[in-house]
């Protein structure tokens, strides 16, 4: 397949390393169109694997349906913060999300949290619902991918009731300070960084703060088809994110902690690869 010139040479990747995109809404309708080609164009450009992002029921049947049909592909389960609202039975919520987890291609619970920040849902209602995925994961022990804006002491008050019992949980895509990363890190948790760290008015900080992530900690996503890198050249035509351009954030976080791309992207590949049982 032709594939643009404007998505393709953001980095010459080596060939024996296969990255591994956690965070990725494929099911999104921006990928209506072009998906397969989407899948392709990423393979091209080293992404070997993409987790699809389950954000609602409706996206992670679709995600896992999806996933059941391609070996490069898995996904999560789970109800995103803002959709929490459409949620009206929490006891038949569990019920379909451990219906899809028992599918061997769903790895995660989640994209589930709670989200201060434009509170499409009210929050009370994020919690319960938070609650009841949170309980799910604990009982399957089952790995958690997480959403958190401006709710971080929230998110932790409600996360250390659990104790113990929580499974192995990621913060998806980090944008917060360090004292944030620092709890998150003190609790074992994983985290996940995005093409935020590409973009110089908002995600500097993280350039510095990459360095305080340990190397069995730190994966990498784009969150497509959100979080363009900023610095990307050519721009995207429509501005959409694609699983291809991982390669751009990957060469970011590895100039961030001064090490080779291929060093940085062995060890997230590993720690990809052990945190959601691939």
């Amino acid at each position: 397949m032709h594939q643009p010139n404007h998505l393709t040479n953001h980095l010459t990747m080596n060939p024996s390393l296969e990255l591994i995109d956690i965070g990725v809404n494929l099911m999104h309708r921006r990928f209506h169109a072009d998906r397969e080609a989407v899948i392709l164009r990423a393979q091209a450009a080293g992404v070997k694997t993409q987790i699809i992002t389950g954000t609602s029921l409706e996206s992670s049947i679709a995600a896992a349906a999806y996933a059941a049909e391609r070996p490069e592909l898995y996904a999560t389960a789970g109800v995103h913060p803002h959709g929490a609202q459409e949620v009206s039975d929490l006891a038949q919520l569990r019920l379909r999300l451990r219906e899809l987890v028992t599918q061997p291609k769903v790895v995660a619970i989640g994209e589930t949290g709670l989200d201060f920040n434009r509170d499409f849902s009210p929050r009370e209602i994020q919690e319960d619902v938070f609650n009841a995925q949170l309980e799910l994961a604990c009982e399957l022990h089952l790995p958690l991918f997480l959403h958190e804006r401006d709710a971080h002491q929230r998110l932790l008050e409600i996360l250390d009731r659990f104790g113990k019992q929580l499974p192995p949980a990621v913060v998806h895509c980090f944008t917060g300070t360090r004292a944030e990363l620092e709890a998150y890190l003190e609790r074992d948790y994983y985290i996940g960084i995005t093409g935020w760290i590409c973009d110089e008015r908002h995600g500097s900080h993280l350039a510095e703060l990459v360095q305080f992530i340990p190397a069995d900690r730190l994966m990498i996503e784009t969150d497509a088809p959100f979080l363009t890198p900023r610095d990307l050249r050519p721009k995207p035509r429509g501005g959409r994110n694609e699983p291809a351009f991982l390669p751009h954030v990957l060469k970011k976080v590895a100039a961030s902690l001064n090490q080779s791309v291929e060093q940085v992207a062995a060890a997230s590949i590993t720690t990809t690869k052990r945190f959601f049982r691939l």
